[in-house]
């Protein structure tokens, strides 16, 4: 379960005030963090966030990291879990983990759920205040939030380009091939990178399934800070971009039922200007960041795609055999999108 339930406990009652008996539900798990909604004797609740039970590796998963980025950013306004405590002590759980508010409120992973949540006339909002609130993260000093050191302040699409390149020849599976155009889309991505214009806090996934949302559709907490680091701000808008998808979209199928898909949401061009409002970014190249962020997701896939062919689903390639179809759609959507950027 990833849990040793009576140290944890111990350690909750001594370090963020809970009150024993504690129950434990796993709420998101898989390759990624696990975290966990804790319930306590008086009913009050917390979310814990933990690495991996198995195959971590050695600088992934980084609690210590994770932590510090959400008790920079929560002084200044940014919307985040509140953090409570941060355990290193790996006799109490096997791994570091930290403790944050459980944050209550919606979160729209696909149509159905957006449809159920916000009223036709109530979902507009909810991108002004999605755009609003990562150009807000974008706005943060990194050196007065004590942030300077997470990582490097340059090159950030040049290292990310070498780094997707790589897993993906990495990844390759033997009969299957693209004709060279993840390779090509990585070229011609690698030959125009615009000049990085500050350096921000990269927070790497944000998209609306990564928000809670409170009734009046307003960013109430920014989850899964897992990849955050320092880089192009415009990194973030490209893929904020990419996974609002619209229904006339060729990806929207792939991406899944989109909540943005549902009527009454902004379009990506009114998300942008929504974003443009409250920064002084020149966002007249975003369709790079676009390109980059389709180019990245082919990438990502193929990496699953391998996964499975090399047996992780115990023999089921089933739900993966339309991977290679999808792979290429989106290095397609990338070299377009790249075109008329």
């Amino acid at each position: 379960m990833g849990i040793n339930h009576d140290h944890v406990t111990a350690w909750m009652e001594s370090n963020v005030g809970a009150v024993a008996p504690l129950t434990f539900e796993l709420i998101a798990g898989g390759r990624s963090n696990l975290t966990y909604r804790v319930t306590d004797a008086a009913g009050k609740q917390f979310a814990l966030r933990r690495p991996p039970t198995s195959h971590v590796l050695p600088t992934a998963h980084d609690m210590v990291r994770e932590h510090t980025i959400i008790s920079a950013l929560s002084p200044l306004g940014i919307p985040v879990a509140t953090p409570l405590g941060l355990c290193v002590d790996e006799a109490v759980n096997e791994r570091p983990f930290y403790v944050m508010e459980f944050v209550e409120g919606a979160i729209l992973r696909d149509r159905r759920q957006a449809e159920e949540a916000f009223a036709l006339g109530d979902r507009f909002r909810i991108g002004a205040n999605l755009a609003q609130t990562l150009a807000q993260l974008h706005d943060v000093d990194v050196v007065s939030a004590g942030l300077g050191d997470l990582a490097r302040h340059d090159g950030y699409i040049e290292r990310q380009i070498r780094r997707w390149r790589g897993q993906y020849e990495q990844m390759h599976v033997e009969g299957v091939e693209h004709g060279g155009l993840v390779e090509s889309v990585g070229d011609q991505l690698a030959a125009n990178i615009p000049t990085q214009q500050k350096v921000a806090v990269v927070h790497g996934d944000y998209r609306l399934d990564n928000t809670v949302l409170n009734e009046q559709g307003q960013v109430r907490a920014i989850l899964d800070w897992e990849i955050c680091t320092l880089g192009d701000p415009l990194a973030d808008l490209g893929l904020l971009l990419v996974y609002w998808a619209e229904p006339a979209d060729g990806t929207a199928a792939l991406l899944g039922a989109a909540p943005t898909t549902a009527d009454g949401f902004m379009t990506r061009k009114e998300v942008l200007a929504a974003y443009s409002q409250h920064t002084s970014l020149d966002v007249s190249q975003v369709g790079f960041y676009q390109a980059f962020g389709y180019w990245k997701l082919a990438c990502i896939l193929q990496g699953v795609f391998a996964r499975y062919s090399a047996g992780a689903t115990a023999g089921d390639t089933g739900s993966v055999a339309e991977f290679p179809k999808h792979i290429a759609l989106l290095a397609e959507t990338a070299k377009r999108t790249l075109e008329e950027a």
